[in-house]
């Protein structure tokens, strides 16, 4: 029991640790393409490429690069969960409604002020948004990150298919689709919050 409770608990921290990752770099970058429009086409063209790299050819890419272990799982779940989290956060700055932004110019406030007072705080629930299709996501991906060496509850479920073992492969599997499901449920209850806000 001890055993599968650690698993579960390095699975979760993967998955988060890449999202979070993914959220600083990527919310960054998809403010500065609010900034520089003529970019954001090719820029994120270049993120969507990366979402059609198989998982598995993506791991063995990055294993050359980061050795095995987590730390090669972390690096491919902040890869994965960039588009999500600068397209919706490009996206949500960019549909606020002008008379919001008109408000803030006329208050006088300069251009870092409407962005942490006005923007942000309006594109919050896009974002969330964002950030609950990463996390599921990299439920998914950390399973096979065994393959590289990576921890987590991927581990059962390889073990169960190499032994052919359902009852294993299900105590991994199972507990994944739970985390994806509660993750999913909290977000979106989340993201109507903030909206009504």
């Amino acid at each position: 029991m001890y055993e599968f409770f650690q698993r579960a608990v390095v699975h979760l921290m993967i998955s988060v640790a890449g999202v979070l990752l993914a959220a600083v770099v990527g919310v960054i970058v998809g403010i500065v393409l609010t900034r520089v429009p003529k970019v954001a086409g090719p820029v994120i063209a270049a993120i969507e490429v990366l979402q059609t790299i198989p998982s598995l050819a993506m791991l063995s890419i990055l294993l050359v690069f980061f050795g095995l272990g987590n730390k090669t799982a972390v690096v491919a779940i902040f890869f994965y969960s960039l588009l999500p989290i600068v397209r919706n956060t490009y996206t949500g700055i960019l549909a606020l409604e002008p008379s919001l932004l008109e408000a803030g110019r006329g208050m006088g406030m300069s251009s870092l002020q409407m962005l942490f007072w006005v923007e942000l705080p309006n594109a919050i629930p896009v974002i969330v948004s964002g950030l609950r299709i990463s996390l599921i996501t990299a439920y998914g991906i950390v399973t096979i990150a065994v393959l590289v060496g990576g921890g987590g509850l991927g581990r059962y479920v390889y073990r169960g298919i190499q032994m052919r073992n359902m009852g294993m492969m299900l105590t991994g599997a199972i507990p994944i689709c739970l985390m994806a499901w509660s993750t999913d449920l909290l977000l979106n209850r989340l993201e109507r919050k903030l909206l009504r806000r």
